[in-house]
């Protein structure tokens, strides 16, 4: 075994001091520099499609209806996309190496100790990545949480087993006045109406167990919490019209699943009618008809809680049976 190994160092050492090898490590550093140029290719090319739309938001809700919501979903696609082309260059790295050094013969080949450039790659670029990536959730994390001293509208969101009201107010704080009020029933949906093109203030609280205040389109969801503890954030603008379901999304009780409100983008013209209208004394239907909108909510319903057939064990039903 030792006359053998004493063979094989000599000829590895005799063939890496050879004209060809030169050649070879070329070779070897064209390779790295095409997949190198391939992965740079293949990160402008996702870039410049709507990578989003194509793959299903990566998993991401789609369809945000603020600009905070958007920032979001573009710093999470940019995330994948970033992952993705981390994960075609390693990948392409081990398939390159299963090629490229795939047994030839019994011959031993040279063997190499040290390889400072790929050592310095595979610890240098993580801490750039992560430094990268750490950098825009910052700022994006930052942005989203931000408030302002004077939104154009604030709302007070209370939460309650299990409904909601909202209190628009006339200004930020415990102090402030309420001017109008939307208020949920078992069996009327409330319906939380607001403008478009304008700053937005939620001001949180809860009378009795910790709710969460979500609408889906917001991408945004915020704790509301009982006690002194007011949860407050802010959207710069809703940009699009509609009737959005908007849920409890904390597991506050029997009824949670059942907890829902509708938000309902209307214009500004629109908005400070119905507002008008509720001022005046008007109900919240009677504010929505007003300004040509539907009177009740129409993305979700109010759940029965009266003990019928059609949601209960009938009385001819023999026992353990559902209806």
């Amino acid at each position: 075994m030792v006359a053998r190994s004493s063979e094989v160092r000599p000829t590895a050492v005799r063939r890496s001091a050879t004209p060809r090898a030169g050649g070879r490590r070329g070779r070897r550093a064209g390779r790295l520099a095409g997949l190198g140029f391939s992965g740079a290719a293949l990160l402008v090319l996702l870039t410049g499609c709507d990578v989003g739309a194509a793959f299903g938001g990566f998993g991401w809700p789609q369809g945000g209806i603020t600009p905070e919501a958007r920032r979001m979903y573009d710093l999470w696609i940019a995330s994948c996309v970033a992952a993705l082309a981390v994960g075609f260059f390693v990948w392409g790295l081990i398939f390159w190496c299963i090629v490229r050094y795939r047994k030839r013969g019994n011959e031993l080949p040279v063997q190499t100790r040290y390889n400072l450039p790929m050592e310095f790659l595979y610890t240098i670029a993580p801490v750039l990545i992560v430094s990268v990536l750490f950098y825009y959730t910052a700022v994006v994390q930052t942005d989203v949480v931000k408030t302002t001293n004077n939104p154009d509208v604030t709302v007070e969101v209370v939460a309650f087993k299990w409904n909601w009201q909202f209190n628009y107010r006339d200004g930020q704080g415990v102090d402030a006045e309420t001017t109008a009020s939307v208020l949920g029933t078992s069996e009327v949906i409330p319906i939380l109406v607001l403008p478009t093109g304008r700053s937005i203030r939620f001001e949180e609280t809860s009378r009795d167990v910790i709710h969460s205040f979500w609408v889906p389109e917001m991408l945004f969801k915020r704790d509301v919490m009982p006690g002194s503890i007011r949860n407050v954030f802010e959207v710069s603008s809703l940009e699009t019209e509609g009737a959005y379901v908007g849920r409890c999304a904390e597991l506050c009780g029997s009824y949670h699943a059942f907890m829902n409100f509708e938000l309902r983008v209307v214009s500004p013209e629109n908005f400070d009618r119905f507002l008008a209208a509720k001022q005046g004394g008007a109900s919240t239907q009677d504010a929505l008809t007003s300004i040509g909108e539907e009177p009740y909510a129409t993305t979700t319903r109010p759940f029965e809680t009266r003990r019928t057939e059609s949601n209960f064990n009938p009385d001819t039903a023999p026992a353990g049976t559902g209806s």
